[in-house]
């Protein structure tokens, strides 16, 4: 990639904005897991990070059609017609090249484009290389997505072939927003491995391993390592979720068009997403599972809260809100705005931020800004609203999904609120979240032992309001174990550290993440407990890892200049 740059004169805007290292080589503290071994130097005119590894995914053969989706960050390609194919010799490959992604928020420019060519395999693999600069001299017609899809040992229609980039690329793309490839030394890597053992087989008896997103988890698993099999359980994940989004009808309850209908939950929102749909296109290629019109379901689905009810700002002490739909809604709506350019999801997107930062500072309890999205213990939980007896307060491993939405809301939009809504929530952690290890009883300890004696847990249920009792009282009957979420918090703990400008609390947050690092071990990557696990801890977790490498504070002066704002 240092050569394509040179040779183009450019620079990476979006990755000086967020402290990035200009060139992807510089993020990586060790050797990278990588597509397959490296083989011989990468031809003239590319380089080692724009190799393509194809691999056949079903069936056998030595010629094989492929789809490959390959991302850019901003300004990294304007042009579709400088972008070749070249074989391992550095000959140019016939290819079809057609930009399914812009970086509509910023520049304009080609965020991803779905290349097409046939690739010749060896046992079953095939190496080529992907050049940016000289105009293609040798195109291709292409084909629908649809005739490469065959049917697979699980009934599922997947690609005859999958073609892996390197990490390094796909991490500076920022596709899945800013990552460091995987170290090969990295203990959130190996926890990942460990538990893609126990979570790798197609979960088709158990609609609730769907929860918090399967494929765009397993797809982000991919963009840090660029391990095939972590792509090839996204591809199959991703069409086996799709299969089942519902197309004909209205998207409002009870005919909720856009919903998933596995286990008959069509008005469920919180199974219907759109960030895999926008990585599956950019990574694959794939545009054979969705069109506008159904993003648009998806969205208005959302919109209207299927079986939820109707979200809108948290009004009355008395409403019902749970963060996992708080998040979740704002990652759907602001991913169908990367995705399509579509302002109305745009203007959707500022809406629920508006709610959120509403929420957050100015509750209607009156209680004061303690900086979590307090709500009702009772109505998080379903049950009847008792205002004398409830527990005013908030899910920290719940708001996580809040953090998430923010973070990428804050990438795509340069929302100025966010840094400080991220910050106040972090504060709001460490003086509540957490519970005080060294206050825990023998007989009182809710952690699994397998994070070690000094192991990290956050109240099931955390308040500012209520007693130790109280909140005790609701981690014996509902929160054992409740470190289980510790992998995913480490996410909010460290964007807080990336935006905060106080010393001491980024010195806080800092012993914080130092501490959650025992979470990584081994053993409890081994911990099965629900499939749904593997995608509650690892769907936006990864970039923790990009946010400690990061000076604390630095995200406060991050320059979002790179962002047109319609």
């Amino acid at each position: 990639m240092r050569t394509m740059l040179v040779m183009l004169g450019w620079v990476c805007v979006a990755c000086v904005a967020h402290g990035m290292p200009r060139h992807p080589q510089a993020s990586a503290a060790a050797p990278k897991q990588s597509s397959q071994p490296a083989a011989s130097a990468a031809p003239a005119d590319t380089s080692a990070e724009q190799r393509i590894v194809v691999h056949r995914n079903v069936g056998d053969g030595p010629e094989v059609r492929v789809s490959v989706g390959i991302p850019f960050p901003p300004s990294g390609l304007g042009d579709a017609k400088l972008l070749r194919i070249l074989d391992a010799k550095g000959e140019e490959v016939p290819s079809h090249v057609q930009v399914t992604l812009r970086w509509y928020a910023r520049d304009q420019s080609i965020r991803a484009v779905r290349v097409q060519f046939v690739a010749q395999l060896q046992g079953g693999e095939g190496t080529y290389y992907f050049s940016v600069g000289k105009p293609r001299t040798r195109d291709a017609d292409g084909w629908p997505y649809t005739q490469e899809l065959v049917t697979d040992a699980q009934g599922v229609k997947v690609a005859a072939a999958l073609a892996a980039l390197e990490p390094a690329w796909m991490c500076a793309s920022l596709i899945a927003g800013p990552q460091v490839p995987a170290a090969s030394d990295e203990a959130y890597a190996r926890y990942v491995s460990t538990q893609f053992e126990w979570a790798k087989k197609l979960p088709v008896d158990d609609f609730s391993a769907w929860l918090f997103d399967r494929p765009s988890t397993l797809f982000k698993a991919y963009v840090r390592t660029g391990r095939f099999d972590y792509l090839q359980a996204a591809d199959q994940s991703y069409h086996f979720y799709m299969r089942y989004i519902k197309r004909d009808g209205l998207p409002f309850s009870p005919f909720c068009a856009g919903g998933w209908t596995y286990d008959k939950k069509p008005c469920d929102v919180k199974y219907v997403y759109t960030e895999s749909i926008l990585l599956a296109l950019a990574l694959t290629g794939d545009d054979s599972e969705h069109d506008a019109a159904l993003v648009d379901k998806m969205v208005t689905l959302w919109q209207h809260g299927g079986w939820a009810g109707t979200p809108g700002p948290y009004a009355s002490p008395g409403d019902f809100f749970t963060e996992r739909q708080a998040g979740l809604g704002l990652l759907a709506t602001v991913n169908a705005y990367e995705l399509t350019g579509d302002l109305r999801y745009l203007r959707d997107t500022r809406e629920r931020v508006d709610w959120l930062y509403d929420h957050q500072r100015a509750n209607p309890d009156k209680l004061g800004d303690d900086g979590s999205w307090r709500n009702s213990w009772n109505l998080h939980e379903n049950d009847d609203w008792h205002p004398e007896t409830d527990v005013r307060g908030a899910s920290p491993w719940m708001s996580e999904n809040i953090i998430d939405g923010l973070w990428h809301t804050w990438l795509a939009t340069g929302d100025k609120r966010i840094p400080g809504m991220i910050t106040a929530f972090g504060r709001y952690m460490e003086r509540y979240g957490w519970i005080d290890v060294k206050a825990i009883k023998d007989n009182r300890d809710w952690r699994n032992p397998c994070s070690g004696p000094n192991g990290q847990i956050a109240w099931y249920w955390s308040s500012s309001q209520a007693s130790f009792a109280k909140l005790a009282d609701i981690e014996d009957s509902d929160g054992w174990y409740s470190d289980a979420h510790n992998v995913e918090l480490a996410m909010p703990v460290a964007a807080a550290y990336y935006f905060e400008t106080d010393p001491a609390q980024s010195a806080a947050l800092k012993r914080r993440l130092d501490a959650l690092e025992s979470s990584y071990s081994v053993e409890c990557g081994q911990v099965t407990g629900t499939l749904r696990r593997f995608n509650w801890n690892n769907r936006g977790a990864g970039v923790a890892m990009w946010f400690r490498q990061q000076p604390a504070g630095s995200g406060a002066t991050a320059s979002m200049a790179g962002h047109a704002m319609p």
